[in-house]
């Protein structure tokens, strides 16, 4: 994908990934550890993990395209090389997202079997430990947070670093005049 409406779609898609990755990351971080929330969020967070997978190498893929059509230089070479350490990270948070769904489908499929479907329903009577116990449960809510923290960090890094490759030196410290309007009030 090159460009979208005469823009380079790298710099529309990357919104995509700035929201969804975060907000995914949120969500999985609230259904490992909240077992209420599981109920409510756990689809949600699933949904929006798969988009923002998609998101990622469509993003990635259209950088490339773009970093072939601007001039070349370190910053965004720099921006590109942290670009593709984003993928491995929401793969992580995909499957994540996966192995939470499925505990959660085993858990309202076992607790219907033992106290009847509405039962199985009620977030207000979710358990603590779903299926696999307390360890799984722990090791499950480390590995969500390591990888939520890692992804949200990772945006943030390619984020700041493609900040840089697309306004360093294009700016001016000073406002500039509008074309064939007054001076801007300089307040000295």
């Amino acid at each position: 994908m090159s460009t979208i409406d005469g823009l380079p779609a790298h710099v529309l898609l990357v919104h995509a990934v700035v929201v969804l990755v975060p907000l995914s990351a949120l969500l999985l971080v609230l259904v490992a550890l909240w077992p209420a929330a599981r109920y409510r969020l756990v689809w949600p967070a699933l949904v929006l993990t798969l988009l923002a997978l998609v998101a990622v190498p469509l993003t990635t893929d259209a950088g490339e395209w773009l970093e072939h059509h601007v001039a070349r230089s370190a910053l965004v070479h720099t921006h590109t090389e942290l670009g593709d350490t984003m993928l491995p990270w929401v793969i992580g948070l995909a499957v994540v997202a996966v192995v939470l769904a499925a505990r959660h489908v085993l858990d309202v499929r076992d607790r219907a079997r033992r106290e009847g479907p509405g039962a199985a329903l009620a977030p207000e009577t979710a358990r603590a430990t779903p299926p696999g116990g307390t360890v799984a449960t722990i090791v499950i809510a480390v590995l969500t947070v390591v990888l939520a923290l890692g992804s949200v960090v990772t945006v943030y890094r390619i984020g700041e670093s493609g900040a840089r490759a697309a306004w360093t030196g294009r700016f001016s410290e000073q406002s500039q005049p509008l074309p064939g309007g007054p001076p801007p009030s300089g307040g000295g």
